[in-house]
């Protein structure tokens, strides 16, 4: 009789834990319909822009010229490609969500620059605040702590089909 008595306290904690488990699955089905996880839109539109001077982006040099920035397939949001137009320089850099105050009027590009060193820091697409900002290289950190930072802004205009940037301090 004891036996009975144990088996039956034993397949009553058994469905006990299965009826909790089977509550958390269901809580966490609802949490993550209800709350889903965030996704910007940062920058998803290939960007063009002819850049007149040096830069750097991540830890490589990219020389002066035209140049398109692209989000790379299937890295959720996070990896970018710069190269150049003519195929010649490339870079792929992490980037990282960034917010400006208000919706930028054109596409921009914004540059940290110290000396005559230009880094690619900040991406805004037109009408969207939401942005991508780039990782800080360990070369840009090593670069910053001997210099002093300025911003370059570069700000999109249209000529036809082909976008232009005016560079602005």
């Amino acid at each position: 009789m004891n036996s009975e008595v144990i088996n039956k306290v034993r397949a009553s904690q058994r469905a006990t834990r299965w009826h909790h488990l089977l509550s958390f699955f269901c809580a966490l089905i609802l949490a993550l319909t209800v709350y889903p996880t965030q996704a910007n839109a940062q920058i998803t539109e290939d960007l063009e822009a002819k850049i007149p001077f040096q830069l750097h982006v991540g830890n490589t040099q990219l020389p002066a010229g035209e140049y398109r920035i692209r989000m790379v397939d299937d890295s959720d949001l996070t990896v970018m490609q710069i190269s150049s137009v003519d195929g010649s320089a490339s870079a792929v850099f992490q980037v990282e969500e960034t917010e400006k105050n208000s919706e930028p009027a054109k596409s921009e590009l914004i540059f940290h620059e110290y000396g005559t060193r230009y880094f690619l820091a900040k991406l805004f697409d037109e009408s969207n605040p939401d942005g991508s900002q780039l990782v800080e290289s360990s070369y840009e950190k090593k670069i910053s702590q001997a210099t002093s930072q300025y911003q370059e802004h570069a700000t999109e205009h249209r000529k036809g089909n082909r976008a232009l940037w005016n560079y602005t301090r």
